[in-house]
């Protein structure tokens, strides 16, 4: 029996030149990957930060604040396309100021990714190398549901954040303080949600 083909690699100007089907892919390691919706509470949490993060960086004119359809081209030969839930790109990196038709060459400056019920943990823990590798100076991934936030630096260092903490932009988003406790606010979990054990889905 002769093995099929395997298909071959993608690269991000394939990725970009796709016609828009109403469906989101990253482009890992070559390979074409449909990334699921998020889930409504990370969704939300994802918001909260964005309307917080965005309009302080308008307001001291420090680059640009994208969202979750933004794609970063993090490698190449293979391609490796990226999309963060929230992110920031400090104006110096910009050409002449401006952004550019195509995918974000490198990875933004801070990089903010929210969890999903069905994210795993490795698989989170990848994403955030990559992102480090390619130029992140910051990446916060948050865990709505443990309600805590991890953040990992360009030197290698970590720092886990409680359901009260004060997230910091540090040096790459300067004078930026983001409280949790007012992320989570809007994202309170229905304890109905989830039905009994003596009950059926769907009945």
């Amino acid at each position: 029996m002769t093995a099929a083909p395997l298909q071959p690699l993608m690269t991000a100007d394939d990725l970009l030149a796709m016609p828009d089907g109403g469906k989101r892919y990253e482009l890992i390691d070559g390979r074409l990957v449909e990334v699921c919706p998020a889930s409504w509470i990370s969704s939300t949490v994802a918001m909260n930060i964005a309307i917080r993060l965005g309009p302080y960086v308008r307001d001291h004119r420090l680059g640009k604040v994208s969202g979750a359809d933004h794609g970063a081209k993090l490698a190449t030969n293979p391609d490796l396309v990226r999309s963060p839930d929230v992110a920031f790109t400090r104006q110096e990196r910009l050409k002449r100021g401006k952004l550019t038709r195509g995918f974000q060459d490198g990875a933004p400056d801070l990089v903010v990714e929210v969890l999903s019920p069905t994210d795993r943990f490795a698989q989170v823990v990848r994403k955030v190398q990559q992102y480090l590798r390619a130029g992140a100076q910051l990446v916060w991934v948050l865990d709505p549901s443990d309600r805590e936030a991890i953040v990992y630096r360009a030197d290698g260092s970590t720092e886990v954040y409680g359901a009260d903490g004060i997230l910091s932009g540090e040096d790459v988003v300067p004078g930026f303080e983001l409280r949790l406790a007012e992320i989570w606010e809007d994202a309170d979990e229905d304890e109905d949600d989830e039905p009994a054990d003596n009950e059926t889905v769907g009945e």
